[in-house]
């Protein structure tokens, strides 16, 4: 992995340290992009390996271009491809030797028939998993915010406590509707629908998924992402006829 060289701010040529910037600096060059990214995040991605900026003498961060460019990458691979650190840090280093890399990207790449391309998914969305402590900086929430939601019902780790790509969607939507004081018991509701749109998706690929032939099961989840789009399109649409026939 490249580390930024250690030592004092007075480290190297005047032009090299010129070029320095502090926390604050580093984030707001990246907010332009990444609206969510908080000084909280940018240690938590320090503490995790991804970056090591230099120290002042007084232990105050300084960063180098190159090293707010590498948080500019980690942040991008979680966001795209919401991968967890130990993958992303395990690329920057394989990148860095100039080995030939490519990163997984979600969703189905290749025809709903293919069952290697089922399988795929499968590794992708396992490869997915974050720990709790990768989910909270994933998602830009806090420890106690997490739990609230999850006692909601909003949020679950998975069976063997992970948390997969969709929770750390979801988390940063309910974040986004609590600026508008939209509380997490309001979203009950919202909830309790997914549920039994989920159920309906089901019992229509049930049928599939059991079937003996890779192939057919691989279509089965295909056949789910497929269902499960339109079924948010269709709510989405329903939210907004409501809306435009309510009386103003």
């Amino acid at each position: 992995m490249r580390h930024s060289p250690r030592g004092g701010a007075d480290s190297g040529t005047a032009t090299a340290g010129s070029r320095l910037v502090s926390i604050g600096t580093v984030l707001n060059l990246l907010r332009d992009e990444f609206p969510e990214v908080t000084i909280s995040k940018i240690r938590f991605l320090e503490s995790e390996g991804l970056v090591e900026p230099q120290r002042t003498p007084s232990g105050y961060r300084k960063f180098s271009p190159e090293d707010v460019e590498r948080l500019a990458q980690v942040l991008r691979m979680q966001r795209d491809h919401y991968l967890p650190l130990k993958v992303i840090k395990e690329h920057l280093e394989a990148a860095e030797r100039g080995e030939d890399v490519r990163l997984p990207s979600v969703g189905p790449q290749r025809g709903p028939g293919d069952a290697a391309d089922g399988m795929a998914e499968v590794v992708v969305h396992a490869a997915a998993l974050v720990g709790r402590a990768e989910f909270l900086a994933a998602a830009g929430v806090t420890a106690e915010q997490l739990d609230e939601w999850e006692s909601y019902g909003l949020i679950a780790p998975v069976a063997d406590g992970g948390y997969d790509v969709e929770a750390v969607e979801v988390a940063r939507l309910v974040g986004q509707l609590g600026n508008f004081g939209i509380e997490p018991r309001h979203l009950r509701a919202m909830r309790a629908s997914a549920e039994r749109e989920a159920g309906l998706v089901d019992q229509v690929v049930a049928p599939l998924r059991r079937h003996r032939n890779p192939q057919t099961r691989a279509h089965a989840e295909a056949r789910t992402k497929e269902l499960a789009g339109l079924t948010v399109r269709l709510h989405s649409a329903l939210v907004q006829t409501a809306l435009r026939v309510r009386p103003h």
